[in-house]
């Protein structure tokens, strides 16, 4: 039986009139899920600032850096370079090559305050929300309009209410802002063949954090193996200029960028089980190819975190080559000795969070295509399920709590005197109260150093970062007041000292131009040493 032609054209016409109707619904549902994952992310980070859990390490930080560039200078920190040693002039791009930093400047025209970081991290985030729609449309473009719409609903949702979203943004900010979209408009450019966005994409990555060169290397490589029966040119030019640019880029911030910011060489190498550098680290792994798996488990929490990032996801994004892209920074804190790398609870786990969704769609999409439909809603389901149930354990239970959103006796404490501060003063702070002074005050980290600044404020009853014993701070506090200063504030542990005696505290100490950087040893009782601690 044929159709008329006059019945085709009619059919046409309402199965395009349905298109069209259907777009400003999806826009809509794309506004919806972006928004919520900007609320929540920002209501996270801004229940950590309101319970004073925010500290001068990272959030007081950055925020120095990028009030430096908002005052179109360097982004120089003086909790950083003071407390570690590094010479006078030391920018934070001799830390971290991260000058996409300098796109958050305009923040600190709107608003001169570190919350901006949060504003800016979560709509970042948030911007990730749209891209993972397009990717999970592409990938299911064969679907009918019911089928798409529930995937990128729940695509929408699992990503920008991921467990390692919520964990980052409950630690304040951090370069991942940044990581997170830019890994998704990568994906998203080349599922589109826009080779010009995704070479944007790949730079601005490497512009990042010096270690994301890798990723953009190993994305080259998936490029490459996905095209090989291609004859797409371009493709092929790209994923070559990835495979070979993204290290090269890699190793010219590590060896030469940041060492001419006035950074150490060397100062984050954390791989002492394999060699002193990474020169006599690949010789010793081509001597004995062994040692990277002793380093791999050479604690029981490194094969948990590898366990836990199968389980959250129901193991799908493996099954993609896409989630090759992960291997690098996998590799990075699987063989670390840092303990921190191993753990859940900071925001490592966000960089692989793009990566990791986007490889489950793809493979979710395929099985698809191929016909496996009951596969697909059973592996589907079971990963939103694990996912979003890991989301409200570690991130979202925390915003029902009240108690949560009030800072304890001490840091409320340490919040009251900080305000005795007046503006322009020279501070030394305790860690938690470092980024209500950043903004104005030339704050410094309390360490037990004395630096010879006009206050001193810091809590003496209850060790906090970096000191190492309990009574250190006491001692601190004993030693001040009997070299010149006064107690202007004392409750709840905390206390805050003026300096009014002509006469130099002993020991008093900047660095200098030869002065030599270098990482304190945290005491194992503290910091986020356990896998969910």
């Amino acid at each position: 039986m044929t159709t008329s032609p006059a019945l085709q054209t009619r059919l046409v016409r309402v199965a395009t009139g349905r298109a069209a109707g259907a777009r400003p619904a999806r826009r809509r549902r794309t506004v919806l899920f972006t928004v919520l994952s900007f609320a929540v992310c920002l209501a996270l980070g801004i229940q950590q600032w309101t319970s004073l859990q925010l500290g001068g390490f990272d959030l007081g930080i950055f925020d120095q850096g990028v009030r430096g560039y908002a005052h179109f200078g360097l982004p120089v920190s003086t909790l950083k370079s003071v407390h570690h040693e590094f010479p006078p002039g030391f920018s934070l791009l001799g830390d971290h090559f991260s000058p996409v930093l300098a796109l958050l400047a305009p923040l600190y025209w709107v608003w001169d305050d570190p919350r901006m970081l949060l504003v800016g991290q979560a709509a970042l985030f948030a911007a990730g929300v749209p891209l993972v729609r397009r990717i999970a449309s592409r990938a299911f473009a064969g679907a009918d309009a019911r089928v798409r719409t529930r995937v990128l609903d729940v695509a929408a949702l699992v990503y920008g209410l991921g467990w390692p979203l919520l964990i980052s943004s409950r630690g304040g900010f951090h370069e991942v802002g940044f990581a997170v979209p830019l890994l998704l408009l990568l994906f998203e450019r080349a599922g589109a063949r826009r080779w010009v966005g995704v070479a944007v994409a790949a730079v601005l990555l490497c512009a990042t954090k010096e270690d994301l060169g890798l990723a953009v290397g190993a994305f080259g490589a998936v490029l490459l193996w996905r095209g090989r029966g291609d004859g797409d040119r371009w493709a092929k030019v790209l994923g070559w200029s990835l495979l070979v640019g993204g290290p090269l880029a890699s190793a010219v911030e590590i060896a030469y960028a940041i060492p001419a910011m006035g950074g150490e060489p060397g100062y984050y190498w954390n791989y002492g089980q394999l060699g002193a550098d990474g020169g006599e680290a690949l010789r010793h792994v081509l001597g004995n190819p062994w040692l990277l798996v002793e380093s791999a488990f050479s604690s029981p929490l490194k094969p948990m975190l590898l366990g836990w990032l199968l389980l959250t996801t129901a193991a799908l994004p493996f099954r993609s080559a896409t989630s090759l892209v992960a291997l690098p920074l996998l590799a990075e804190r699987i063989l670390s000795d840092n303990p921190n790398h191993w753990s859940i609870a900071r925001h490592y786990d966000a960089f692989l969070w793009p990566i990791l969704v986007t490889a489950a769609i793809e493979t979710l999409g395929v099985l698809w295509s191929r016909g496996h439909l009951r596969q697909v809603r059973r592996l589907g389901a079971t990963a939103a399920v694990l996912s979003l149930a890991a989301s409200g354990a570690l991130g979202l239970y925390h915003l029902a709590l009240p108690y949560e959103w009030q800072p304890k006796a001490p840091t409320a404490a340490l919040a009251r005197a900080a305000e005795l501060i007046p503006d322009g003063a020279t501070v030394e702070a305790d860690n938690q109260v470092a980024p209500r002074l950043t903004n104005r005050t030339r704050v410094m980290l309390a360490d037990g150093t004395p630096r010879g600044q006009d206050y001193v404020l810091l809590r003496y009853t209850q060790r906090a970062f970096p000191f190492q014993k309990d009574p250190d701070q006491a001692a601190y506090r004993a030693f001040l007041l009997a070299h010149g200063y006064t107690e202007l504030f004392d409750q709840d542990g905390v206390t805050l000292l003026h300096r009014t005696g002509p006469t130099p505290v002993p020991g008093t100490h900047l660095p200098g131009p030869g002065s030599t950087p270098y990482q304190e040893v945290i005491p194992p009782d503290v910091g986020h040493n356990f896998f969910l601690g």
